[in-house]
């Protein structure tokens, strides 16, 4: 894998679960973990079902889908619970796709929250991401590549924090759109 491997960091912005029917998604074109290229965006529907084929439109449609070689994401799920399909969006982009989290995610909690919600629907989507990984300091799914290439990605990527500078970046864009300024880390 080379150390300039086109990689798109995609993030939801902040929003109120309570006011906001809608947020925003941005997604950041790096190459490695040491330049951006580009910032694509679309518009979800907070808690909705609509970010799997909303993403994949915005990948699609972009002028940097030709060296895109990887999506990642810094979770399962934008926008409260809407929830994302990684194995459909792999297949509609036919680019491997990776979901990098901080912390062990609690499965049964995830779970018990979606039946209380009466989202217990989307539960089936968060399996079909399979097994959450460990790797390092970082917990993964992905699908179309190995788990050496997400290693290797991973390590290309984490340049300035523990956590992948596309990921990173997009969030900060996407905070400081909603916000007026950044704030927080990734």
């Amino acid at each position: 894998m080379k150390k300039e491997v086109r990689v798109l960091g995609i993030d939801d912005a902040p929003f109120d679960k309570f006011k906001d029917p809608y947020t925003e998604i941005i997604g950041v074109m790096y190459r490695g973990g040491s330049f951006l290229d580009g910032v694509v965006s679309t518009k979800i529907r907070v808690d909705g079902k609509n970010a799997t084929m909303k993403i994949i439109d915005m990948i699609n449609r972009s002028k940097f889908k030709p060296q895109l070689q990887y999506i990642m994401f810094g979770g399962i799920a934008v926008g409260g619970f809407n929830v994302l399909d990684i194995a459909e969006i792999h297949k509609k982009t036919k680019i491997p796709v990776m979901v990098v989290i901080r912390r062990n995610p609690n499965i049964k909690r995830i779970h018990d929250v979606l039946i209380h919600l009466k989202k217990e629907d989307r539960f089936p989507v968060i399996q079909r991401a399979g097994p959450v990984i460990p790797l390092g300091d970082l917990y993964v799914q992905y699908k179309g590549m190995t788990n050496e290439e997400a290693k290797k990605l991973l390590k290309i990527t984490c340049t300035h924090a523990k956590f992948p500078e596309p990921l990173r970046v997009a969030h900060i864009i996407a905070s400081g759109i909603k916000r007026g300024e950044s704030k927080g880390q990734a």
